[in-house]
């Protein structure tokens, strides 16, 4: 009888077995792995909001604490420059206290809801005119002149934000003030202020509340522009390896695929 010199195919086909599962496994791993990364959330912040209605005394310095310590943070005065004769000035100005900044270069911004207040901002550290008006009655003839972007030409506004920068035992942390103007009536109202309370967050004018978002601001006017935050990738579409790749890329934009 004759052995069989012949070799078994088995213990061939049997390793590349393991082996494909191994290195499916290995892949399958690997993406979980990363799927974790991405489903852990940075720290989430906490807006602290405080709801006003303050009449700014004409004449007078209005102090504005945003984070309630006692001390304030930023300074509003709002009334008379001065007067020769017949021609008077007034003005509303923000005064920053040391360390703290007001957004907009020359002249505080006057923001629309929904704009991102955050280290890409054009601060500045000096007072900042706000609005100021101009008022003569020469051989009674009166005119009146307005000036800056909370004056809007005369208009006034209402319940435009102002952007800020300030700092909290040595961090910096950013707010709004929402206020509104009434340029007929020479009166300015106090209507909510809100900070970030982690330090570098940004802050969306107008929200007191749930997550941010992606945006930014032209500085020329305030006009705001914003995305929707990224969502992660799930861990079963990672999971899928090659296969799962264009659902995930669907899910991260919508937009592209509609």
């Amino acid at each position: 009888m004759k052995s069989s010199l012949q070799p078994s195919t088995i213990p061939s086909k049997l390793a590349d077995s393991i082996y494909q599962q191994l290195n499916m496994y290995a892949l399958a791993a690997t993406a979980a792995g990363v799927g974790m990364l991405a489903l852990v959330k940075p720290a989430e912040g906490k807006i602290v909001y405080t709801p006003a209605n303050v009449t700014l005394p004409p004449g007078q310095i209005y102090p504005l604490d945003l984070n309630h310590d006692g001390v304030a943070d930023f300074n509003f005065y709002y009334g008379p420059d001065q007067c020769h004769g017949s021609q008077c000035a007034a003005s509303l100005r923000v005064f920053p206290a040391a360390g703290n900044d007001v957004l907009g270069h020359h002249s505080a911004l006057a923001l629309r809801p929904g704009v991102t207040v955050g280290p890409r901002g054009r601060f500045s550290q000096q007072a900042s005119y706000m609005a100021r008006w101009f008022y003569s009655n020469n051989g009674g003839h009166p005119t009146s002149k307005f000036s800056f972007l909370w004056a809007n030409g005369g208009k006034g506004v209402k319940n435009r934000y102002l952007g800020l920068k300030f700092q909290i035992k040595g961090k910096t942390h950013f707010g709004w003030a929402r206020l509104t103007v009434w340029t007929t009536r020479f009166v300015s109202t106090l209507t909510g202020y809100a900070y970030e309370n982690i330090a570098n967050k940004p802050i969306i004018t107008g929200k007191t509340k749930g997550p941010d978002e992606v945006g930014g601001v032209d500085q020329a006017n305030g006009v705001a522009f914003s995305l929707p935050m990224p969502q992660p990738a799930t861990l079963g579409l990672l999971a899928m390896g090659c296969p799962g790749l264009p659902v995930w890329r669907r899910e991260e934009h919508p937009v592209a695929n509609q």
